[in-house]
């Protein structure tokens, strides 16, 4: 990430579980892009996404999901996240946009964004990105069960 800096390049990093990828995914992605020249992402490992959403999570391991999330065209590196919080991976990449949905923007009735004291330290730019509505992966799979 240095090396972009050295060149000008503004960093944008985001992260998830990425379990099921889906349209909510590809938006979020495209928007964080759009926000500067390099868009690293942060993919939750196996165990945090299971703390995260549940037992019976993930659906696909840690490794497909990197592999899914590569092949995004608008993704330029992808990382996993061993942590609950992104907060590691905040101090290490530094980056110079931060994109979460708009789900965690404690501001409009979201979630708190268990990251905000690092970012404000860091001085990030937080920037909250509009939710694809009916997009989720735990309401796909609920649909996915009700069909069964």
């Amino acid at each position: 990430m240095d090396s972009a800096r050295v060149r000008g390049k503004s960093i944008v990093l985001t992260n998830g579980c990425f379990d099921v990828l889906h349209a909510g995914h590809v938006a979020l992605l495209r928007a964080a892009a759009k926000l500067g020249h390099v868009l690293v992402v942060g993919v939750n490992d196996d165990s945090g996404v299971r703390a995260l959403k549940g037992e019976g999570r993930p659906l696909f391991p840690v490794n497909e999901r990197l592999e899914l999330v590569q092949s995004i065209r608008w993704v330029d590196a992808v990382v996993v996240i061993e942590d609950l919080t992104a907060d590691a991976l905040i101090r290490s990449v530094r980056p110079d946009v931060y994109v979460k949905g708009s789900d965690y923007n404690a501001a409009s009735g979201g979630r708190e964004l268990p990251e905000s004291k690092t970012l404000r330290e860091l001085g990030v730019r937080i920037k909250y990105v509009p939710l694809v509505p009916g997009r989720s992966t735990t309401s796909l799979i609920e649909r996915l069960r009700q069909r069964q």
